[in-house]
């Protein structure tokens, strides 16, 4: 049986990484084969051009980032998310090409035809098969942010107009894309992973079909 794909995405602050982990403990309880990973990174390769792209101190071009998002994600693409889907393991990816339309598509204001050209090379027909995206005003996802003891990145460091035209751009693809399920990032831990569970119980009912 092919594994299914599951990625989260969200604002700054939304608590990806705490749902991330619950979303692995359930699955492992259902005893399924599991594997967290992450964008940009997830190989040798792509954590080292992570490094680059989040290095707050060294600036590079809207288009150059855009390329090299997707040279992290073509060597994750072909190297570890689909061989472990192929191998039945379900995969938890934190961040994936919605993260790229919201962030240089919206955020840097690059085309977003560019991206579907580069996101039809890299992935072909590769989609998760749900995506948890996590909403809340980048006020309150900002204020978080503040209360971590540690260096601001190349996208947490931007202002808050480009996290707005981030977010603007999450919401529009939640509407247009059926696989995406919009929770409230304000709501309490219990009742987003409450609401997750419910689609996952949904989605391992359809996959037994």
């Amino acid at each position: 049986m092919i594994g299914k794909f599951i990625s989260l995405e969200g604002v700054d602050g939304a608590g990806k990484t705490t749902h991330l982990e619950y979303l692995s403990d359930y699955l492992v309880q259902r005893q399924l084969t599991v594997l967290v990973t992450r964008e940009p990174g997830g190989t040798n390769t792509g954590e080292q051009l992570r490094s680059i792209l989040l290095d707050a101190t060294e600036p590079i071009a809207p288009l150059t980032e855009l390329l090299l998002m997707f040279a992290a994600r073509a060597e994750h693409v072909q190297k570890v998310i689909r061989p472990a889907l192929l191998a039945g393991t379900w995969v938890l990816c934190d961040r994936f090409t919605d993260a790229t339309y919201a962030y240089q598509g919206g955020g840097r204001g690059i085309d977003p035809r560019k991206i579907e050209v580069l996101e039809r090379m890299t992935q072909g027909d590769l989609r998760p098969d749900l995506t948890f995206l996590l909403d809340l005003p980048v006020e309150i996802g900002l204020t978080r942010r503040r209360g971590l003891d540690r260096a601001r990145d190349r996208f947490e460091s931007l202002d808050l107009e480009f996290k707005q035209r981030v977010r603007l751009v999450y919401l529009a693809r939640n509407e247009a894309e059926p696989r995406m399920h919009c929770m409230d990032g304000t709501l309490s831990i219990e009742t987003i992973q409450d609401e997750m569970r419910k689609k996952l119980e949904q989605l391992l009912e359809e996959s037994t079909r």
